[in-house]
């Protein structure tokens, strides 16, 4: 079997691998671009020298051919530049687009790798404003780099021609130009450093609106809303400080191009003015110099527009490149299970779904207890957590700590490693497959899953066999009570997840499409906590029907669940405190203050 996670995730990627593989993989579009965009620029500086041309040879000598003939080259100059630069432009704005996309797919991909990783502390608004916003400014490089060449190209064809005029007028450009770029060189740095700070900055801010947003019912339920719209004015105010100071380099950066600027031009056309007075040059040339000292602001700009894109896109591919070299949070090894030491056969070709489906637990710490010294002693081997989960009825884990609830699903989902302990799945270790493999094997449903933009239906069926009938796992979730209650029943549309329904609605489809998946091992997490407890109970009774011979784990507190299950161990303090069935652990004082609260 093979999958994403066999193959292998980037090692440490800089953000200047960023940029170099993005222009890398556009370099013919850019190139082209570049080409076109410097012969446009060549044809503009064109411009004031064959103005300059016609009036010491048409002009001046009244002469009507050769201000037809002058006039039809400036004509065919304006052409060439025209459609240079619709066709240059055409190609770097086609390699921007493609740029960006194939930087959202890069990071989308990695997010998506199955062995995860890549959002280990990142909220998931600051997620998509790297996928989003930092890829487009990468990308914009695209069009940046051209626009370099055709600078350059266009300085270069002006110190020409200013040569041609007057020799000082040329050295100047060409003396003069790199310590101009210096001086530009030198003032992007701080924008550069503050951009990459506005960037974490507003991601963060992002990501905890987008938590708020997502949470708002819940927070208005508990009372809790107060302190959520707090905290994201805090988180606010800090990316508008980040955003004021970027925006104040930015302005700065810019002010000191444009006097820059300003003041090499009133050089330049100080020295074509004295050459004239002089009679050096004639008035055309001095009309073609002064032309073409105006014409070389706009390649000036684009040197100061290029170097503080270059500046963004440099912090923008290093926040990429975090999360392209994120380490993975589990690994897999899939391939021959022999290699393992594992006998020969033990599962039809290496597949954990062909098995009985006996999920085995042992040792498995969930904590490590700090000591009074604040260090960390870890429990002895013995004092780890065992739970076996056997087809028949349901297997339950009871934990008064729901941090020990969180940290047992993650291990059991493969979205984070055991620390100690041994999984195993039919006497095979967890981690002998890929990790998307085991999870087809054993499927973990969330307590918060969410349902996506489609019809009742196809959420129910979403990850269930093709030929899989929905209605008996809706029936075992209730979920066919939510489907009367629609206009269209089972057809009817819910919106992107789910908030056209109420949040018992969502959870019971939520439980049906985890049965519908039909797969060997379930495990649920408090599937029921949202709705009343006469549904609770039919869900209890139809769960225990719909998964009989199939191995089923519950990770609940709801009594009416806990009752249809076999065995029940109930965990504290990240140790097994007592196991049994629920009517027996009832009456242990914790056990009960546990599942009654």
């Amino acid at each position: 079997m093979t999958g994403p996670a066999d193959q292998p995730l980037p090692g440490v990627v800089a953000g200047r691998d960023v940029l170099r593989g993005s222009l890398r993989a556009y370099r013919g579009r850019i190139a082209a671009a570049g080409a076109l965009f410097s012969t446009h620029q060549a044809g503009e500086a064109l411009v004031p020298l064959l103005v300059g041309v016609v009036i010491d040879r048409a002009v001046a000598t009244g002469d009507p051919v050769a201000m037809a003939g002058w006039l039809a080259v400036l004509a065919l100059d304006f052409l060439m530049l025209s459609y240079a630069y619709r066709f240059g432009a055409r190609q770097s704005w086609y390699a921007e687009a493609w740029a960006d996309a194939r930087l959202r797919r890069e990071v989308a991909g990695r997010l998506l790798d199955p062995r995860g990783g890549g959002e280990t502390g990142r909220l998931p608004g600051e997620l998509t404003g790297i996928a989003v916003s930092d890829s487009k400014r990468v990308a914009e490089l695209h069009v940046a780099l051209p626009i370099l060449l055709a600078a350059v190209c266009a300085v270069v064809v002006t110190a020409v021609a200013l040569l041609a005029i007057d020799l000082s007028l040329g050295l100047l450009i060409l003396l003069g130009t790199p310590p101009l770029l210096w001086v530009v060189q030198l003032v992007v740095k701080p924008l550069e450093k503050r951009s990459g700070a506005e960037q974490e900055r507003a991601a963060q801010a992002a990501g905890t609106a987008a938590d708020l947003v997502s949470g708002l019912r819940v927070l208005n339920g508990i009372g809790g809303r107060a302190a959520a719209v707090r905290r994201y004015r805090d988180s606010s105010r800090v990316a508008l400080g980040a955003t004021l100071r970027a925006t104040r380099a930015e302005g700065g950066f810019l002010g000191t191009v444009a006097l820059a600027n300003g003041l090499f031009l009133a050089v330049i056309a100080l020295v074509g003015g004295r050459a004239a007075a002089n009679g050096d040059i004639t008035v055309g040339q001095l009309v073609s110099a002064v032309g073409l000292a105006q014409f070389l602001i706009g390649p000036l700009q684009m040197f100061g527009f290029v170097i503080a894109r270059t500046a963004q896109a440099r912090a923008s591919a290093a926040r990429i490149a975090a999360v392209l070299s994120a380490p993975p949070a589990v690994t897999g090894s899939g391939g021959d299970l022999t290699d393992r030491g594992l006998p020969d056969g033990a599962l039809p070709d290496g597949d954990p779904t062909a098995g009985p489906g006996v999920l085995s637990v042992r040792g498995l710490r969930l904590r490590r207890p700090a000591t009074a010294a604040g260090t960390t002693d870890g429990p002895a081997p013995h004092d780890g957590v065992d739970v076996e989960v056997r087809p028949g009825a349901p297997t339950a884990v009871v934990a008064a700590d729901p941090e020990d609830a969180a940290e047992l699903l993650a291990v059991l989902a493969r979205e984070t490693e055991q620390a100690h302990g041994r999984v195993t799945l039919d006497g095979v270790p967890l981690d002998a497959w890929p990790p998307e493999i085991t999870r087809g094997a054993v499927l973990v449903a969330a307590h918060d899953a969410h349902l996506f933009t489609g019809s009742l239906r196809d959420n129910v069926v979403a990850g269930a066999p093709d030929t899989a009938d929905p209605e008996p796992a809706m029936a075992a979730a209730a979920a066919d009570q939510v489907a009367q209650t629609l206009p269209s029943g089972a057809d009817t549309d819910v919106s992107a997840r789910g908030r056209s329904l109420s949040g018992g609605q969502r959870q019971r489809i939520a439980l049906a499409r985890a049965l519908a998946a039909d797969a060997p091992v379930l495990v649920l997490h408090d599937p029921t906590t949202a709705v009343d407890a006469v549904t609770e109970t039919r869900i209890a009774e139809g769960l225990a029907a719909h998964r009989a011979g199939r191995s089923t784990l519950l990770v609940t507190t709801s009594p009416a669940l806990l009752g249809r299950a076999g065995s029940v161990t109930f965990v504290v303090d990240g140790r097994v405190h007592a196991r049994g069935t629920h009517t027996e652990l009832m009456a242990d004082e914790t056990y009960r203050s546990v599942v009654t609260a």
